[in-house]
């Protein structure tokens, strides 16, 4: 008879999925013109981050959007994103962006030379504490059953 010896690993990684209904498609546009300009997030929060890996727009795990710098043009909804501390993988990508009448932050990355509207997929997060120099950015997403916020903090470069 074969002793069999069971080892099990728990690796918990967890994903945020956003659906791409939008309630409200009519844009806040004080919030957006706020917006304007370069920013770079300058942390990542969530309960249980010493314990949960988030894959932030399942680009990367979320500490490595600490340190990446957005640029959100506030006429016509574009602008770029790029992923660029040490020990993380390197990215960098033009987006489109809106934030609606509802608060909601509306955003499509795109690929090269792709139009806005042939991507089917998007995020919705919420905007939170906006200020000139600053704002956030929530991600909800599921853990175990319970529904828990990803803070992203912008803070502005110029």
């Amino acid at each position: 008879m074969r002793k069999v010896i069971l080892v099990c690993t728990l690796a918990v990684l967890m994903f945020a999925c956003k659906s791409t209904s939008v309630t409200s498609t009519n844009t806040d546009r004080k919030a957006q013109v706020a917006m304007k300009g370069n920013w770079e997030i300058s942390s990542v929060t969530y309960p249980g981050s010493q314990y949960i890996k988030v894959n932030s727009f399942q680009l990367a795990d979320s500490e490595c959007f600490v340190g990446s710098t957005w640029k959100f043009v506030s006429n016509n909804n574009k602008g770029n994103m790029a992923l660029t501390k040490a020990n993380c993988v390197s990215f960098s990508s033009p987006i489109t962006w809106f934030v609606n009448n509802d608060g909601q932050f509306v955003l499509k990355i795109l690929d090269a030379g792709e139009k806005a509207r042939k991507v089917r997929d998007g995020y919705i997060l919420y905007v939170a504490n906006q200020t000139e120099s600053s704002f956030q950015l929530i991600d909800k997403i599921d853990v175990g059953g319970k529904m828990t916020n990803v803070v992203y903090q912008f803070q502005k470069v110029n």
